[in-house]
């Protein structure tokens, strides 16, 4: 076991949530780093010491080809074999929102039948056409192995993308379901399947919001975790402050106090 949990937390190029994701490992115990991309990519800087990886939210490179994409060549065509020593390791990586994208652009989710830097899924538009920011509820999958969702039922996340459509063939889609890699879904407050917009805020198919690949360590998810830590973020604190029901912590904080806890049993 590591004397401390690493998290690293790629920066640069148009991310913008590196300072709220630090803030997430930190308070679940790891140590977290930034650093910027081209110190990996120059080989400055290795993701070697670390356990956790983050790909974090934001408009990688403007967005300019499509989310992540930009993003996802240049660390396929420079770290893919580091990527793969990192994942093959028995290590843990997470993409919110952007990271996300870089992820399925990757192929590193669902990444099914050996499929790994492969594009088998993506992240497309939204079905409103606008880029959406609001609150949204999801429910996990007992089922899936996801190491981040471990102990979740229903949690609740802002989400803030204009491409959050999670795509894919019907036969990726149906595999995926099998293979029971949905983490997380949308669903309205109550927790049931959402009668599409706004409950699925983006027109999602299956209403998926998240999943992970076949060993359940590495996990994506278009909403925001980390924009959830303090029960003050929330936009009902003063409701549930009132009802005597203001938890310790923002919901967000048990995927990453999971991942820590994983790493400190594991690795």
């Amino acid at each position: 076991m590591p004397n401390d949990v690493k998290a690293l937390i790629i920066t640069g190029v148009g991310l913008n949530c590196e300072k709220e994701t630090a803030a997430a490992f930190n308070a679940a115990g790891a140590k977290a780093s930034l650093i910027h991309i081209n110190d990996l990519l120059s080989g400055k800087a290795t993701m070697e010491p670390f356990q956790i990886l983050a790909f974090i939210g934001g408009f990688s490179f403007g967005d300019h080809l499509g989310s992540g994409t930009v993003f996802a060549n240049k660390i396929k065509f420079k770290l893919k074999e580091e990527l793969n020593n990192f994942i093959d390791s028995g290590k843990l990586i997470i993409g919110i929102c952007n990271g996300f994208q870089t992820l399925t652009r990757l192929g590193l989710v669902p990444a099914l039948e050996g499929g790994r830097f492969t594009q088998q899924a993506a992240l497309a538009h939204n079905d409103s056409g606008v880029f959406r920011d609001a609150w949204i509820t999801m429910k996990a999958n007992p089922a899936c192995k996801c190491v981040f969702t471990r102990g979740i039922d229903r949690i609740r996340m802002p989400i803030r993308h204009g491409e959050g459509k999670f795509a894919a063939s019907p036969e990726m889609i149906d595999k995926i379901e099998k293979e029971n890699l949905v983490a997380l879904r949308y669903t309205d407050e109550a927790g049931n399947k959402p009668n599409g917009f706004p409950d699925n805020p983006n027109g999602s198919i299956n209403d998926i919001a998240g999943i992970c690949d076949p060993t359940g360590r590495v996990f994506g998810l278009m909403p925001h975790p980390e924009a959830f830590l303090s029960p003050y973020n929330a936009p009902d604190w003063q409701t549930q402050k009132l009802l005597g029901k203001l938890p310790d912590k923002g919901e967000g904080m048990i995927l990453f106090t999971n991942a820590v806890d994983y790493v400190k049993a594991n690795l």
